[in-house]
């Protein structure tokens, strides 16, 4: 085990990736300076992730698998850990190699500097989205521009799994998503909510070239949308947030 205090924890959900997530866990060991731990949540002890990244381990210690006991489901492997994580500054990026590892340390040191959720934005100027479904793209685009110019939100590209956080600001506001992949947008709408600042770099996504993708659009657009209604709100006090966010589904209270 590596004794050195992580600044940032790598939180990455993953479901049977096998040997496709390799690549990813090399260049995460390869593009990364500053120290992390690199946490691969899966939701069973049969996934086929697991034995891959124990060979990884082997050599980088930085490196673990964590079985998620929240539930099954990206959300839940999210949660769990965010909960596990020792860093100050947690990163969840995904184990496809869709985003760059390179901008974590730059992602992190936002953080630091004083953000609450530093995102990797694909729509703003220099950044840039290749492949992936184009309706889902188009529903990405119009989310994250709309709640850029209306709501000030502070990111081009809120719906994006791609951020670094402030691990105290995410504890006092909690995560309440419980499927998919909204909680990147769940907790900056939070921080809008909140009053905290949000900043973002752009980054280039590139589809995945290996595995398949678990994102259900059809089953996650009515998640999303309760975020993005919920980003219009009125501001509140932090201790707020999440008892406004259960109580009203979304709506601008």
């Amino acid at each position: 085990m590596s004794t050195e205090t992580p600044r940032v924890s790598i939180v990455v959900p993953a479901y049977n990736e096998g040997e496709a997530i390799r690549p990813f866990l090399q260049r995460v060991g390869e593009t990364v300076t500053l120290p992390f731990e690199l946490l691969v949540v899966v939701d069973t002890p049969e996934d086929t992730t697991i034995p891959v990244v124990a060979a990884v381990s082997a050599d980088d210690a930085r490196i673990r698998c964590v079985v998620n006991t929240y539930g099954r489901g990206p959300a839940h492997a999210i949660r769990f850990g965010f909960d596990v994580a020792a860093a100050p500054t947690v990163v969840v990026t995904m184990a496809d190699g869709s985003d760059d590892p390179r901008q974590i340390d730059a992602l992190t040191e936002l953080v630091e500097r004083g953000v609450v959720v530093a995102a990797g934005s694909r729509y703003m100027a220099g950044g840039q989205q290749i492949g992936g479904p184009r309706f889902k793209r188009l529903l990405s685009r119009v989310a994250g521009r709309s709640l850029h110019l209306f709501a000030n939100i502070g990111t081009r590209d809120a719906t994006n799994s791609f951020k670094a956080y402030n691990a105290d600001f995410v504890r006092q506001v909690t995560i309440q998503s419980r499927d998919g992949f909204e909680i990147g947008l769940e907790l900056t709408a939070k921080a809008r909510r909140a009053r905290q600042p949000v900043a973002e770099l752009p980054t280039i996504w590139l589809d995945r070239t290996e595995g398949v993708s678990n994102f259900q659009l059809r089953k996650w657009i009515p998640k999303y949308l309760r975020w993005y209604l919920f980003a219009f709100g009125r501001p509140l006090a932090i201790d707020e947030i999440e008892p406004a966010a259960a109580g009203v589904k979304g709506s601008k209270q």
